[in-house]
């Protein structure tokens, strides 16, 4: 016979790993802002593109990160 976790095992890991995404997304967004608009102030920069773009690519980053980490979890 195979031996099983047993699924309060699993509900606990999968558990802990939904609620680091929140903070793994979080801190990829910001660190994005950051260097966005650090890239701005560098460039001087007045229309803030460099803030949007590294915005919209932090944003897509994480979303990447997150389906990554959903395809890991087991039910």
């Amino acid at each position: 016979m195979s031996q099983q976790k047993s699924p309060k095992k699993n509900n606990f890991k999968n558990a802990a790993m939904l609620s680091g995404i929140a903070f793994e997304m979080g801190i990829i967004i910001f660190l994005a802002v950051k260097g966005g608009k650090w890239l701005d102030v560098h460039y001087q920069n007045e229309k803030n593109i460099f803030t949007v773009i590294a915005t919209l690519l932090g944003v897509a980053i994480s979303i990447w990160v997150v389906l990554q980490q959903l395809k890991r979890i087991k039910y």
